[in-house]
């Protein structure tokens, strides 16, 4: 039984392929009966006994029977079945439970009809039926189908109870830990056994997780972002300065306002746990919860915020939640432009009393239709913004043929694909930009194009399309390596650009071919300095005498 996973790949006549099977084996859990090998062994004790052979297996490890997505082995048994692949008769599941536990019982119907619609039996081996198509057979196994969904419900249903009476004992029970704080695991007796770090788990039942203040550092830094955002710094600026600090994230990720907010929002620095705002329940679409479901835990967690400098901040957050109505958003940004005699992402995002560029965004369609609305022109171009979605895709469209022709001039090169470019052979990086046109300042200055680089990656090149005149269409290509010591923008009109090493085609192809060809001289001298690198170097015979006396007069 041991081999019960093993394909038997004896080939039989034509006549015998009803004798031929596969065997499908899903497993959700640890849980030990319905391991894969258990599984495995029942199949193949009911082959044996009806003289079938198992040709193929089909298996899902770690994914839940709630849902066919995620479910490779299943998704493919039945491609193979409907598109005529399959060369086996049929399909051998250990019981219905295995075979899904959805939660509509016609979509599992659905399935098994789609083999028997191919002449490809179901059968079921440990179930006290026959799935023959006889009443009885099918009165139990729909009995089957809904035990399974109802089992699913049920376990659901226990589970959350579970961790409800756990959140309300003030311990944690899974998410990002927020940042300043830390994950200390405890025994039943609540003594501290360690401190998690990302991605560790507790493997005790008797264990559990609590939050603890993290750093004085970090510690510091909350109490700071507090004290910033009630002298009515916003969000904005509060992570533009945390940026410039040089203070990291406990997710490796920049400030943002985003994070900011949710900060601020955070009961945790006040000492208290909330369970369950959201839940996913069944594996069905994330929702929020009201909040009279919510479960709070209040002094579980030590206090890092002063509950009173807490709820003033909650309290100019709620006064600035307002719900405005559209004339109003627009008259308090007429004011903002009256005060600031200019406006921007910037000037909106950091103005207290005004809402997001997102909320003017998702009102009005665009910050140009808000500007057009109260009458500002401003100045920047933003008809390119637009159109940053044609460049974006036409960009996509040129790393995908320099891939392609890198593999054809040398298939021993590993492509990293990434949003912004490709990493040839984790050395050299490519970028896919756009050339911006920027007319003068003046009258008697000329234009000039504009690319914007901050990546942090290995050396290579810049691939720009650059734009004609306000960005309208595509004027040529440019080749450029990157730059290594000026700063996230390159400028330069026609005649400076030679003096950024900047070379122009007509089209994209002569682009292609001109950077595959430089890609591949730089791989073969990498390849000869390595090679130069590992040979042995040659001693002369004299110099070995002389090493050997020198060594002997050492020794003595």
């Amino acid at each position: 039984m041991g081999n019960a996973l093993v394909v038997q790949r004896t080939r039989l006549p034509q006549s015998s392929t009803s004798l031929r099977a596969a065997q499908y084996v899903r497993m959700s859990t640890d849980y030990q009966r319905y391991s894969i090998e258990n599984q495995a062994a029942v199949i193949a004790t009911y082959a044996k006994m009806h003289q079938l052979s198992i040709v193929r297996t089909y298996s899902d490890k770690g994914e839940s029977g709630l849902k066919i997505k995620n479910r490779a082995g299943l998704i493919q048994l039945l491609d193979d079945v409907q598109s005529g692949r399959a060369d086996f008769n049929h399909i051998l599941v250990y019981d219905v439970s295995r075979w899904g536990r959805f939660q509509d019982t016609d979509e599992s119907a659905h399935y098994e009809f789609i083999c028997k619609k191919a002449g490809v039996k179901v059968a079921y081996c440990a179930e006290q039926f026959d799935n023959d198509g006889t009443m009885m057979s099918n009165i139990l196994k729909n009995l089957k189908r809904v035990m399974a969904a109802e089992y699913s419900r049920e376990l659901s249903a226990k589970v959350h109870a579970g961790a409800s009476r756990y959140a309300r004992m003030g311990f944690v029970l899974g998410g990002q830990t927020s940042y300043g704080l830390r994950r200390q695991l405890v025994d039943e007796k609540l003594r501290p056994k360690a401190m998690l770090r990302n991605g560790d788990r507790k493997y005790l039942v008797t264990d559990h997780v609590k939050l603890v203040p993290g750093t004085t550092d970090e510690t510091a830094v909350v109490r700071w972002v507090f004290e910033q955002f009630l002298q009515q710094k916003s969000e904005t600026a509060i992570a533009r300065e945390l940026n410039q600090t040089a203070v990291p994230t406990n997710t490796g990720r920049p400030w943002n306002r985003g994070l900011i907010g949710r900060l601020l929002r955070n009961e945790n620095y006040i000492g208290n746990l909330i369970y369950n705002r959201h839940s996913a329940k069944l594996r069905e679409k994330r929702k929020c919860n009201p909040p009279e479901l919510w479960i709070r835990s209040e002094g579980s967690v030590e206090a890092i915020i002063e509950q009173k400098l807490f709820l003033r901040a909650r309290k100019v957050i709620e006064e600035r939640r307002v719900n405005l109505s559209e004339e109003e958003m627009l008259t308090r940004l007429r004011k903002t432009l009256m005060k600031r005699s200019k406006l921007s992402p910037a000037i909106i995002n950091d103005t207290v009393g005004l809402p997001c560029t997102a909320t003017y965004m998702n009102r009005f369609g665009s910050l140009r239709n808000v500007y057009r609305l109260i009458g500002y022109i401003p100045k920047r171009d933003y008809e390119y913004l637009e159109s940053r979605a044609r460049w974006a895709d036409l960009n996509a469209a040129l790393a995908s043929q320099v891939a392609a022709g890198i593999k054809k001039a040398d298939g021993g090169s590993t492509i990293q694909g990434a949003t912004d470019g490709l990493v040839v052979n984790e050395t050299t990086s490519i970028f896919f930009r756009v050339a911006r046109w920027c007319a003068g300042k003046r009258e008697n200055h000329s234009c000039h194009w504009s690319i914007h680089h901050r990546n942090r990656r290995p050396a290579g090149w810049i691939v720009a399309i650059r734009l004609t005149e306000r960005n309208a269409d595509v004027l040529d290509y440019l080749l450029l390596p990157t730059p290594t010591t000026i700063g996230p923008l390159i400028r330069f009109s026609e005649t400076a650009r030679g003096s950024y090493g900047i070379d122009r085609f007509e089209n994209f192809d002569a682009l292609a071919r001109s950077l595959i060809r430089r890609l591949t001289q730089k791989n073969r001298a990498s390849a000869t300095r390595s090679a130069r690198s590992k040979k042995p170097r040659k001693t002369s015979a004299r110099r070995s005498k002389m090493g050997a006396a020198t060594r002997g007069r050492l020794s003595k």
